[in-house]
């Protein structure tokens, strides 16, 4: 009996002792998006698959680094979902929303479609360079047909936008404001052929 409670005495100090930081989730605003009208895929379906990434695995950490070869996570801080799904679903909704296109699908659906917009991420995080912030996004799109198998076009996307703050919720907020430059690009390369 004597262990046991002094076991139990030893957890109860133990849990009054340390204090923990809650964990704060983040997600990527949808960004908005002006309606296109009748355009080359107007009568057309795409296919967007879920980003694939060059440096690290897709996961929801937060991501930063403070030169070009040391890289860390947040500790207290993630993304509300794996960074690739909602990379896929920002640029689902984007795409919906432009109009551009008579249907927009997952790439798990079993739905046929006339393209596929693949993409891979260069890059995601936030750079801290001495005083100097930014969130960094950089993915490369390719659109595909999926009746040939031949490349359309294909085109990189970079941005750097300068963070308030260079915590993670400065980083979240600089993220959000790329990815609306980012989806808004995005529908203009598309309408370009």
């Amino acid at each position: 009996m004597k262990h046991i409670m002094g076991a139990l005495l030893v957890i109860f100090l133990a849990g009054c002792g340390t204090k923990m930081t809650p964990l704060k989730s983040y997600t990527l605003q949808t960004p908005k998006v002006e309606k296109r009208h009748q355009g080359s895929y107007h009568s057309k379906t795409i296919k967007v698959m879920q980003p694939l990434s060059l440096k690290e695995k897709m996961s929801d950490k937060m991501y930063f680094s403070y030169s070009p070869i040391q890289q860390g996570a947040y500790l207290n801080s993630k993304w509300s979902n794996n960074l690739g799904k909602l990379l896929q679903g920002t640029v689902m909704y984007t795409l919906q929303s432009s109009g551009m296109f008579k249907g927009v699908v997952s790439y798990d659906s079993t739905a046929q479609a006339d393209c596929r917009l693949e993409s891979t991420v260069f890059d995601f995080s936030h750079h801290v360079r001495g005083d100097a912030s930014a969130a960094v996004v950089s993915l490369q799109f390719n659109l595909v047909s999926t009746h040939t198998g031949k490349l359309m076009k294909s085109k990189r996307f970079s941005y750097r936008e300068p963070t308030k703050t260079t915590d993670a919720r400065g980083y979240v907020e600089a993220s959000n404001r790329a990815v609306e430059r980012l989806g808004n690009d995005l529908l203009l390369w598309l309408n370009c052929i």
